[in-house]
């Protein structure tokens, strides 16, 4: 599975999408700006531009002659979309901690990049992840239709979580306010999203093995 991984990452991958979290991270330095939309690029560009690599190159057959199963497949693949996200948290999160030190005294319209924000970026993901993963692995090879329904659900939860913290001064206190200096606060919100992240993600996979194991490959 390590190979499997490793070609995704050298061979299958536009090295272009590993300059990219720290290209769209560099948006969080923008002032009181809409911050979902940085981790929302991963969803809109990177996925549907890695997936049509990978029908281009013809990798599943490619795949399929490999002395490899259906089980380690999905989870290479899988494993290459969280790594992916990953560098895109993290360079997010490296740019979000650089705009609290650049404007110490900001008034947040939108959630601030602060700790609790990152909970919920990675709960997007995980619905994201939890949509498209096994809808793509119906077939393993159209990934259009996955791509648009796994947005459509990470973008309804931003949206969704995003006007509840402008129309409730309590989430609004909590993430932006006195809350969003409690460290104990913060810190929890953000585990909880990490936790709901690995959860959703292991379902998607689960899922996405079981739709893979049906597929037929000619």
């Amino acid at each position: 599975m390590y190979n499997l991984v490793m070609k995704d990452l050298k061979l299958g991958i536009n090295p272009l999408f590993f300059i990219m979290p720290v290209v769209l991270g560099a948006l969080m330095l923008v002032p009181g700006w809409l911050y979902f939309i940085v981790i929302l690029y991963f969803c809109w560009i990177t996925v549907p531009n890695m997936f049509g690599q990978f029908r281009a190159q013809n990798d599943l057959m490619f795949t399929t002659m490999m002395p490899v199963t259906k089980n380690d497949m999905v989870k290479a693949r899988v494993l290459v979309i969280v790594i992916l996200e990953l560098l895109h948290m993290v360079a997010a999160m490296i740019f979000g901690a650089i705009n609290l030190r650049l404007y110490p005294d900001p008034t947040y319209y939108f959630f601030g990049p602060y700790l609790g924000f990152w909970g919920l970026c990675f709960v997007m993901l995980a619905i994201f992840n939890v949509i498209f993963i096994p809808m793509y692995y119906k077939t393993a090879y159209k990934y259009g239709g996955a791509t648009f329904a796994g947005v459509a659900g990470a973008m309804l939860f931003a949206g969704i979580a995003q006007w509840i913290g402008i129309q409730s001064s309590f989430v609004s206190d909590v993430f932006n306010g006195s809350g969003a200096h409690d460290m104990a606060l913060q810190t929890s919100i953000l585990i909880a999203g990490i936790v709901i992240f690995v959860a959703l993600t292991m379902i998607a996979y689960r899922m996405a093995v079981k739709r893979f194991l049906k597929v037929e490959l000619q």
